[in-house]
């Protein structure tokens, strides 16, 4: 043990160490000689990530959910790939509009509206207030450990003692007042404090330092290196399954990937991350360092978190030691008493820099959104009435560091004692991910707005108090049970942990779900159907196109008209002091070579330089509002008028062209897109057909070769048998004739080179010619023929031999398909109005309705699932379709499986008059 004396002052060593290192920092600054302009600090100060939490309660979740502690450290990694994009730019809008905070963020992006500045106050110091009870929950319970081990044990139901008998109290109030020492000794019209980010940075390397030297002890010094520790831990069933990625116990995929997204948020809208990475930042190239140094950071300080997690567990089998505590407890029962107090301070280290960067972050908030907003329209305080309200503005964000901190520990002593480090943590990082949609689309959408905006994070910040804060109460003892189980007003409905009947998620995953549907949701809604002001409309530009402004800080000015020199100088000297605002005014003055001694009224660039400056100080909604109250607005001239409409309807029909042209693109586009759709089918027919064609032309010609062959090595062979091989040869050879004589008739089709002899025929008389060709084949297969043909002739111009290649393809396919000695083929010619209609009915297998449209393609054939491909080289009907069609004819197949097909085509009946004028008919010969 420890004794309290030694704890208590390496404890106020080490404080006034920081305090040492934040003085130098300042001193250098106001010499212009920063020691943070340097990248690495930068980046070790955006370490402050890396909490209590981290230091403590990664472990005690790992010794819970194995490497399930992963995902809060992923997420940022990965959003660091990001920063150049999305933080540079963040850190450019910032400088430019002199952002002081998140909420001065939002509140300038939509307008600077003070209603929404306000909000986001809210949300954040609500939201903050359990990981900042998180910070004194550890530093309490580090000390108890320190101070009374072994008489202590930390794992069980929390031991309350009175308010001032409590030393967690007193480590706000300690807290507190070094906070105040370090971030608001003063007013800075430039709002950054680069004392605070060196000793940030310097507080990051001691809490590497302390936890690296307590996981190499226990790696190296209680076990025999990583692989003893993990062969060991192995062998115990409990701890084995903590080696793989168990749903049971690390969670599932689905709430990994919720954590991810959970800390990408954290890690730029944590009040104190926005804090230090973007108001702190004195050089934006210092992103790229920070995007693989940050990283690394966060690598090699989770090194040991698995190791240290499971020598804990092995070394406190009983379970009798809280996990979040294994850190420290290891050192202390080893009697390491002076790595015991490396580890406190480097927890206290951890804890500190997150209450010191957030507190800070969070009363300028309280007091540039939230309370001056307020002050100022109470009429009865008189405050316009004030010459100096520096004092009140120091007294407000003092006030309300004590506040917060306060708000944090009564937390902690009513609800924070029931739950896990890893637990509070996470409930804050649910509030800050409800301002991602309205910064995230602020910066790369113009079209939000406002309205948007704040319906999206009232509706996201109601769903988190509902689904997190609200059942913790419940937990405690605060509120009734029959919430959780029954709903809200016994409404089932309004479960906390299962809003909307929603299940299946953990408690976490449950309110990102809901929240951020309804966040994003309402946000996207709302700002595509509401109307923006000027003002939003001028910041959406300015935010989203900060990149076209590379040339110094201001912008071009958002007021018109000009203002009293004297007011101005006095509005800037009530806030933000008389030394300060003369120094602003001279050091302008000189810069634009302006005479103030002589001038009386300033331009809007002054007016717009004033804005920024007192932004800095109290935040662009209030900044904007007190400048309102001494510019005098210039009204429209009839030249500005006439420019303004002369550039609207520029717009106007510019915008018109680009619609049309965007439509006609539009249209280019689906042509092309549907041209290509059909190059590629082409290319697929093509394809399969040169693969059919060359299937088709090898099986006569195998087998024309092989009998070949047998003939000429064989001559003593007998005459049958040579007769036999011959008859075989000629089938063949006849076979690859018609093949290829098909495949002629195709080309000449498709290429429009066929030559045609159109004349006047009886249809009749053709199709009788045509059965009698096939008579042969039928009665080979018994099949019956019935015929219904009309007596008289009926006359159609056509191509003789083609109209008779149509009807001897179908009724050789029919033959072909009908079954022996019971088939039947059923012919049918019928005069329909002005044409004549064919059919070619057979009892065969059918065809399947999705095959009735395949049959007329090249190549393409039925496949019985019994007696398989048919033979045949599939262009029989593609040719009789394209012969029918050239005869301005039509050709479809009516059909079931099973039941037989009827093949029908129609063509045209000729006219005298229609003989007299066809081009066909004069393209003949006279006779």
């Amino acid at each position: 043990m420890i004794q309290n004396w030694a704890i208590i002052s390496t404890s106020l060593l080490y404080l006034g160490v920081l305090f040492a290192i934040a003085y130098y920092g300042d001193k250098r600054a106001q010499e212009n000689r920063s020691i943070i302009s340097n990248p690495y600090i930068y980046s070790l100060s955006l370490a402050v990530y890396c909490t209590a939490w981290t230091f403590y309660g990664s472990v005690g979740r790992a010794a819970n959910t194995g490497v399930g502690f992963l995902p809060i450290y992923l997420g940022p990694t990965l959003m660091a790939a990001l920063w150049v994009v999305v933080l540079r730019k963040i850190i450019r809008i910032s400088k430019k509009n002199r952002i002081t905070s998140i909420a001065d963020f939002i509140s300038s992006r939509y307008g600077k509206s003070p209603i929404l500045g306000g909000i986001v106050t809210v949300i954040a110091v609500i939201g903050i207030v359990p990981y900042l009870s998180l910070q004194l929950k550890a530093i309490s319970i580090s000390f108890q450990i320190i101070s009374t081990h072994p008489g202590i044990h930390v794992q069980g139901e929390p031991v309350f003692h009175s308010l001032f008998d409590d030393t967690t109290f007193y480590i706000a109030l300690i807290l507190a007042l070094f906070t105040i020492l370090f971030g608001t000794r003063h007013l800075d019209a430039t709002e950054r404090h680069e004392g605070l980010v060196a000793a940030i940075a310097f507080e990051s390397v001691v809490k590497l330092i302390a936890f690296l030297a307590v996981g190499i002890f226990v790696t190296y010094g209680l076990y025999n290196g990583f692989g003893d520790v993990f062969t060991r831990a192995s062998r115990i069933p409990e701890l084995e399954k903590l080696f793989t990625l168990n749903k049971e116990v690390t969670g599932t995929w689905g709430d990994w990937l919720w954590l991810v997204f959970l800390s990408m948020m954290a890690i730029m809208f944590l009040p104190r991350q926005f804090q230090v990475a973007v108001i702190e930042n004195v050089n934006e190239k210092h992103v790229e360092k920070a995007v693989w140094l940050f990283p690394l950071y966060l690598f090699v300080i989770n090194l040991f978190v698995l190791p240290i997690a499971f020598g804990g567990m092995m070394h406190f089998s009983d379970g009798s030691v809280n996990p979040d505590t294994f850190v420290l407890s290891l050192p202390i029962v080893e009697k390491h008493n002076t790595l015991a107090l490396l580890v406190f301070i480097g927890g206290f280290s951890a804890a500190t820099s997150m209450v010191i960067v957030e507190t800070i972050a969070l009363s300028t908030m309280f007091c540039n959104d939230l309370a001056m907003p307020i002050l100022l329209n109470l009429k009865f305080l008189k405050l316009d009435q004030r010459k100096d309200l520096s004092s009140l503005l120091l007294f407000l964000r003092r006030s309300s560091i004590v506040l917060v901190l306060l708000m944090g520990y009564f937390y902690f002593r009513f609800i924070g004692e029931y739950f896990s480090l890893v637990s509070i943590g996470l409930i804050s990082f649910c509030a800050v991910a409800q301002f991602a949609p309205a910064i995230l689309g602020g910066i790369f959408w113009k079209g939000g707005s406002r309205t948007g905006a704040l319906a999206g994070l009232i509706a996201g910040f109601i769903i988190w108090v509902f689904t997190l804060p609200f059942p913790s109460l419940v937990q405690v003892g605060i509120l009734p049970e029959r919430i959780l189980t029954e709903g809200l007003f016994g409404v089932g409905l309004l479960k906390p942990y299962q809003l909307f009947g929603l299940q299946g998620f953990n408690p976490i995953s449950h309110t990102l779900f809901w929240s951020m549907l309804f966040n994003v949701g309402l946000y996207v809604t709302i700002s595509l159907y509401s109307k923006r002001s000027g003002i939003e409309q001028t910041q959406a530009s300015l935010f989203v196109d900060i990149f076209k402004y590379t040339g110094g800080v201001e912008f071009s000015p958002t007021w018109r008209g000009t203002a009293p020199v004297k007011e101005l100088h006095s509005l800037l000297r009530k806030f933000l002091g008389e030394p300060t605002a003369n120094r602003l005014f001279r050091d302008y003055a000189r810069k634009r070579k302006i005479n103030l001694k002589e001038t009386f009224e300033v331009d809007a660039d002054f007016v717009q330089f004033a804005e920024q400056a007192l932004a800095a100080t109290v935040g662009s909604a209030t900044a904007r509002a007190m400048i309102s109250t001494v510019v005098k607005e210039e009204p429209l001239s009839p030249d500005e008028v006439k420019s303004i409409l002369d550039e609207t309807q520029q717009v106007i029909a510019y915008s018109r062209k680009l619609e049309e042209k965007s439509r006609e693109l539009e249209r280019a586009t689906a042509e092309l897109k549907a041209a290509n759709q059909r190059l590629q089918e082409l290319d697929r027919l093509k394809d399969d057909f040169v693969s059919t064609v060359t299937h088709e032309l090898r099986t006569p010609l195998t087998s024309v070769r092989a009998f070949s062959e047998i003939l000429y090595d064989n001559t003593d062979l007998e005459l049958s048998q040579r007769q036999h091989f011959l008859k075989i040869i000629i089938k063949e050879s006849e076979r690859l004739t018609r093949l290829i004589n098909q495949l002629l008739d195709l080309q000449k089709i498709e290429s429009d080179t066929m030559d045609w002899n159109i004349e006047r025929i009886d249809i009749v008389e053709l199709v009788k010619d045509a059965v009698q060709a096939t008579s042969q084949l039928m009665n080979e297969k018994s099949i019956t023929l019935d015929m219904n043909v009309p007596d008289q002739p009926l006359y159609i111009n056509g191509d003789p031999d083609r109209l008779t290649q149509v009807m001897l393809n179908l009724l050789s396919n029919a033959i072909k398909f009908s079954p022996e000695e019971k088939g039947l083929i059923t012919i049918n010619i019928a005069r329909e109005g002005d044409q004549v209609l064919v059919s070619v009915k057979d009892n065969g297998i059918g065809i399947r309705k999705e095959d009735q449209g395949l049959i007329f393609e090249k190549f393409r054939q039925v496949h019985n699932p019994v007696d398989g491909r048919p033979s045949g080289s599939g262009l029989g009907l593609a040719i009789t379709r394209q012969i029918v069609e050239y005869h301005q004819g039509k050709i479809w197949v009516e059909s079931s499986p099973g039941l037989g097909s009827t093949f029908f085509f129609t063509l045209p009946l000729a006219s005298e008059m229609a003989m007299e004028t066809s081009p066909e008919s004069s393209e003949q010969p006279q006779e």
